[in-house]
């Protein structure tokens, strides 16, 4: 199904609009970290889990509301081993299981069994966080080579733009919604898990751009740069939309009903996503052609100005 057919969107002309846009929402970002520091989970912060067994059957809704009560607002409740097990965390290294205790004792009619209590120290917490920040680095630094070996080195340097750009873009409104108090999010493993999906996806739609890119210099040879990537993402909008409405469309519905548990994951998922593909369109090309004219001197605009100045003119006659 084609929702675009045959478009022919100028969006090379206007590049530097589009960085002030994204540099200015990084900014935002930078400035909401500075006053509202990053909430971290309880992986990288340290904390207490208690693995509870009850008798009867009870839902994560019911024991989040009791937990609730005691003072651990940011507690991370799931699934643990069979039927009516679960694993409660929370962000405590003192008397936490006790407090527990009294939450769940305030549930009628289901006894419950403390199976384990575990704790994650600070230290463990401080070295989690760097290994989070060694996997971003390290995917992004694998993606460079990828489309450097795949493309050129000028056209991974766009993609690690874009990348670093989605990376920061996500994390930016992450801290907003939670300074804001529109979202009870925190930097935890599934917040990093949702950015290095988001990170595959959104080089995924810029390989695309730059395939289309490829194969046009070799069926439009002549053809200035400059509207040759107007042509090739004009001719991949069409599928971008496409895929990214798929997603985006599974995303909201996960966010409306999966609960405070995927909360996180899709919010943050469904703005990478949408990120990832305003990137590929606007930074990653744009980037290339900023490298082209300022780094390696190439001159794109004469060509471009004066076809462009020669359809006007013909417009204009007829």
């Amino acid at each position: 199904m084609q929702f675009f057919e045959k478009t022919n969107i100028d969006f090379v002309t206007r590049r530097n609009a589009w960085v002030i846009f994204s540099v200015s929402i990084i900014l935002v970002g930078f400035l909401t970290a500075f006053i509202f520091p990053p909430k971290f989970g309880i992986d990288y912060t340290g904390g207490s889990e208690i693995a509870v067994a009850f008798k009867n059957n009870i839902n994560t809704d019911q024991i989040r509301n009791a937990v609730n009560k005691v003072g651990y607002k940011n507690s991370e409740i799931k699934s643990f081993g069979e039927t009516n097990q679960f694993l409660i965390r929370v962000q405590d290294l003192g008397d936490a299981q006790s407090k527990i205790q009294t939450a769940l004792q305030g549930i009628s009619n289901n006894t419950f069994t403390i199976l384990k209590v575990d704790k994650i120290g600070a230290k463990i917490g401080s070295e989690l966080r760097f290994q989070a920040f060694i996997a971003v680095l390290l995917a992004i630094i694998a993606m460079l080579i990828y489309i450097g070996f795949r493309f050129e080195f000028t056209f991974g340097l766009g993609a690690i733009i874009a990348l670093v750009h989605d990376v920061f873009v996500v994390i930016t409104f992450v801290l907003v919604f939670n300074a804001l108090g529109i979202m009870d999010l925190e930097i935890n493993q599934q917040i990093l898990a949702a950015v290095l999906t988001v990170v595959g996806y959104s080089v995924n739609d810029t390989v695309i751009i730059f395939d289309r890119i490829r194969e046009n210099q070799d069926l439009h040879k002549g053809m200035n740069f400059l509207k040759l990537a107007n042509l090739s993402i004009n001719e991949t909008l069409s599928r971008t939309i496409n895929t990214v409405a798929t997603v985006v469309i599974t995303l909201v519905v996960l966010l409306a009903f999966g609960g405070p548990v995927l909360e996180g994951f899709a919010f943050t998922m469904l703005i990478g996503i949408l990120t990832g593909t305003y990137s590929s369109v606007f930074i990653a090309t744009n980037f290339v052609i900023w490298y082209q004219e300022k780094v390696q001197k190439i001159d794109l605009e004469s060509g471009w100005k004066a076809e462009k100045e020669k359809s006007a003119k013909a417009i204009k006659t007829a």
